[in-house]
């Protein structure tokens, strides 16, 4: 996923990184470099969009419940596998 444009930190470096940005899990450093990239790449802006709306909807549904421990790397892996079968198209 890309714009065509070149970018300091790479689209697929941000998209691995989103959900943790969306935690609030990386430095402040990793976080300024995915601002800027994403105010600079329509389609990695919209991806965190999505991540960030699901999220949310998980959070509203499923905040009470207790999470396996495995789970959050198993979504992950999926949507990795899911970026990378939508990337070599």
């Amino acid at each position: 996923m890309s714009c065509g444009k070149p970018h300091e930190t790479d689209c697929s470096e941000v998209l691995d990184k989103v959900y943790s940005y969306l935690d609030g899990e990386l430095t402040e450093h990793d976080v300024a470099e995915i601002r800027v990239h994403l105010d600079e790449c329509s389609p990695c802006l919209q991806e965190y969009d999505l991540d960030k709306a699901i999220k949310h909807l998980v959070a509203k549904h499923c905040g009470c419940d207790p999470v396996p421990a495995d789970l959050r790397s198993k979504v992950l892996a999926r949507i990795a596998e899911v970026r990378s079968e939508l990337t070599a198209d």
